[in-house]
């Protein structure tokens, strides 16, 4: 449905190493990085797989009621997904499992990333 999003962060340098730590279990990493003086504005982190920036971090002033969901290929990357990011600084939002009220093979896990934003990885595959 889009082509990239990007997210303003209070500090660049603590996020893009939560986001590394956190995403690279999902098969993300770091696709690019532009610096204030090529964008004009602020120094941003693009992650993303396959040389495709998708997920964009900037400098500026965090917002509120963001929420980002990362697609997760099976209920063992979001389990993955979960523990890195915890590891990585994260604060739990709500652990692995089913969601059914969202699908009944909605299985996610939540954890708020250093700005507060929640970031979730879904799987909707039944489970194998």
């Amino acid at each position: 449905m889009f082509d990239h999003l990007g997210i303003p962060v209070s500090d660049l340098a603590r996020s893009r190493t939560f986001y590394l730590d956190a995403l690279v279990s999902l098969g993300y990493n770091i696709e690019l990085e532009v610096s204030a003086e090529q964008t004009g504005d602020h120094a941003a982190i693009g992650f993303g797989a396959n040389g495709k920036p998708s997920f964009w971090i900037g400098e500026g002033l965090p917002s509120s009621s963001i929420h980002v969901a990362f697609v997760a290929s099976s209920r063992a990357e979001v389990d993955a997904f979960h523990r890195a990011a915890l590891a990585a600084g994260g604060r739990d939002n709500g652990a692995p499992g089913l969601r059914p009220h969202y699908h009944p093979d909605y299985y996610g896990a939540f954890v708020l990333d250093p700005d507060g934003y929640n970031i979730e990885a879904v799987c909707r595959a039944p489970e194998a």
